[in-house]
């Protein structure tokens, strides 16, 4: 993520990309094909399996080589019987993994609506800071202008002006590090019409309307405009 007078946009915008590979570090195809017991149950969506094996006591929170538990990984698959099944059998449906990454950013990165509603039905919460950026899952939500997933992480009470280790908030990652389209319009709006403040600044100083400006996205300026930005 970046800071942009003092950085050049095409340093800022390499520098984010990687926030949401690392959220997406799902499991290769050899490591899938190498889990066993729990992993492997939650990666193949087998909750025959899955029964059978909390039945026998099974750890439903153990982790793999990158600290992946099994709800982690149905995450990933978007196994949405298996999350229900491990959380009923008191799986830590908030648990982070080595890069501090939890389900519900999983789902938020992966734009996955259905997997992050069901999450947060089954008492995920939606403002947990994560990642080794200090943010939040509706701060990678924005960025990627997944303007739905921002939606439910709204309702679901995220906090709306959290500020990463980068000193960016969700409403300024829509801005810096979208493409000024229409999801990150959507997203930009969503947030607006929530009270997401539009007068805290980046690192250097530069409000969002400054940074919209910067960027030559017109339709965000008169959002902001509109919204009594300055």
């Amino acid at each position: 993520m970046n800071r942009h007078t003092a950085m050049p946009l095409a340093l800022a915008a390499a520098l984010l990309l990687a926030q949401p590979t690392q959220a997406q570090m799902a499991p290769t195809a050899a490591q899938t094909a190498a889990y066993q017991g729990l992993h492997a149950a939650a990666a193949r969506g087998d909750v025959g399996m899955l029964q059978k094996l909390v039945a026998a006591r099974a750890d439903v929170n153990a982790r793999d080589a990158h600290g992946r538990t099994p709800l982690h990984v149905a995450t990933f698959a978007r196994q949405r019987d298996v999350i229900r099944q491990l959380v009923q059998a008191r799986a830590d449906v908030n648990a982070l993994e080595n890069d501090r990454y939890d389900a519900v950013t999983i789902a938020a990165v992966a734009d996955d609506e259905d997997t992050l509603r069901l999450l947060l039905a089954l008492g995920a919460r939606a403002g947990q800071v994560t990642s080794r950026y200090d943010g939040t899952a509706l701060i990678a939500a924005a960025h990627l202008g997944h303007d739905g997933v921002v939606r439910q992480l709204i309702a679901a009470g995220a906090p709306l002006d959290h500020v990463n280790n980068l000193h960016w908030t969700a409403l300024i990652e829509s801005i810096v590090l979208g493409d000024g389209g229409p999801r990150h319009q959507a997203t930009l709006q969503a947030l607006l019409q929530a009270g997401a403040s539009h007068a805290l600044t980046d690192r250097q100083g530069n409000t969002p309307l400054q940074l919209a400006r910067q960027r030559g996205f017109s339709e965000m300026v008169r959002m902001l405009e509109a919204a009594g930005a300055r």
